[in-house]
């Protein structure tokens, strides 16, 4: 099968720690790869962002990353991108009217927006069977407004283009159940979301042993959190947290992965952590608290084994990908009880959850944890086994595979167009569409 993914801001080959480099690029690189490994051919197509960036580039064996020119070639806030998801569409429809995927796979609202135009285009000029397109939103607006308010940087047109996305293509498929329920809510029919979770790759992100290795630590006891450097992440909640067991007269230290500028750039530079530096100074905890920036993949596993406790805080999160590493290395999370969060850590059995936002609660789970090695190592090997039994990339390759073969061959079966000529309106200059009025859309 011919797999097309769309991820207009989130390349595969982006260093991971960025303001908009995370979970979302490790979703389409290991994804792309492990449906590869499956026999399909899969070509990524993402923003170019540099220049000097070759216009192909080979992922690995049956992956090749495509750089499409749409906007500056520079890096762009993606808040910032949806006025060049016109250009973005139309590239992409360029290059499927010479190679036709079997099946597109969208990853974001505004590549959803750009797929269903290019998936038009390509229909409305060769006429016949419509490709089929898959969703994954990786984040839904409506919930990010609900947590953030005025902060909310993205723009206007996601409120409604967002759900039209959600309404117009052929599946969503979601990362968790909450997600579920949200695009429910949205309008979209329940029979056309399926739930399949990211995933870990349990051959890199290991537990101890074999001579894996395992970062020296600085303190009798260390707690990890790897996150972009926002402020909805909650690291400033993880460094009061700390700020509380240092209180109790604990020897203890705080690893913070990750930063918001783009990649080599200084993190002294980074308004967040300086926000978070204040913080850990206010508090009295600068010299427990390091800050590491941004690490590759294959960093962090070593950095992960020497924590006795990984502590993900955010306000809200889509899925998170950082508790499945912890869990596949087996180490304990501590865990906010939000979004995809519910799902991947079993509170009580490979970590415990805390409310969003309660430091106190992040530190009493902190300190329970740290003064019970027994069960920490209980909840680590339940949390490997968790990992390699439910989210390895191959299962999630095997899951997303089963939701193409049938939009294909349901597409091939009716052997007609999809879509019936939909009507486009123009906001703020743009052309953009609003919800599908298809056969498959149900109201």
């Amino acid at each position: 099968m011919k797999i097309a993914m769309v991820s207009e801001h989130a390349s595969p080959l982006a260093v991971l720690g960025g303001v908009d480099a995370g979970g979302q690029n490790v979703h389409v690189a290991e994804l792309s790869g492990a449906l590869a490994d499956r026999g399909h051919q899969v070509t990524v197509y993402t923003r170019r962002d540099d220049a000097t960036t070759p216009v192909r580039v080979a992922l690995r064996p049956g992956v090749e990353v495509v750089h499409v020119a749409a906007g500056p070639a520079r890096t762009v806030p993606k808040d910032e991108l949806f006025p060049s998801m016109g250009t973005f569409a139309s590239v992409l429809a360029a290059a499927w009217f010479v190679e036709r995927p079997d099946i597109v796979h969208a990853h974001f609202w505004m590549s959803g927006h750009a797929a269903l135009e290019a998936v038009d285009q390509v229909q409305a000029r060769t006429g016949g069977v419509r490709i089929p397109v898959v969703q994954t939103f990786h984040a839904l607006g409506v919930v990010k407004r609900r947590h953030q308010g005025a902060a909310d940087t993205s723009p206007a047109e996601r409120e409604w283009v967002e759900p039209a996305v959600g309404r117009s293509v052929d599946q969503v498929v979601a990362t968790c159940s909450d997600e579920a329920f949200e695009l429910k809510a949205l309008g979209v029919p329940l029979h056309r979301i399926s739930v399949v979770p990211c995933g870990v790759d349990v051959s890199l992100f290991r537990p101890v042993g074999d001579g894996r290795p395992v970062e020296v630590r600085g303190r009798a006891a260390r707690i990890l959190t790897a996150s972009r450097l926002v402020r909805r992440k909650g690291v400033g909640t993880t460094i009061a947290a700390l700020a509380a067991l240092v209180a109790e007269g604990r020897d203890v230290e705080l690893v913070v992965v990750g930063g918001a500028g783009v990649a080599g750039a200084d993190l002294a530079d980074d308004p967040e952590y300086q926000r978070l530096d204040a913080l850990a100074r206010s508090l009295g905890v600068r010299d427990h608290v390091t800050f590491r920036g941004q690490l590759g993949q294959h960093d962090m596993p070593a950095v992960y084994r020497s924590a006795d406790v990984v502590v993900c805080a955010p306000w809200y999160e889509p899925f998170g990908i950082v508790p499945l590493e912890a869990m596949a290395c087996g180490r304990p999370v501590v865990a906010s009880r939000v979004g995809g969060l519910i799902d991947t850590v079993v509170g009580g059995a490979t970590g415990l959850h805390v409310p969003p936002r309660d430091e106190a609660a992040v530190a009493a789970a902190v300190a329970g944890l740290l003064d019970d090695p027994g069960r920490r190592e209980e909840f680590g090997r339940a949390g490997r086994e968790r990992a390699e039994t439910r989210y390895t990339w191959q299962k999630v390759a095997a899951d997303s595979e089963r939701v193409y073969v049938r939009l294909v061959a349901g597409s091939a079966a009716t052997g007609a167009p999809s879509a019936t000529p939909r009507p486009t309106s123009t906001r703020a200059g743009r052309t953009v569409r609003p919800a599908h009025s298809t056969e498959r859309t149900a109201r």
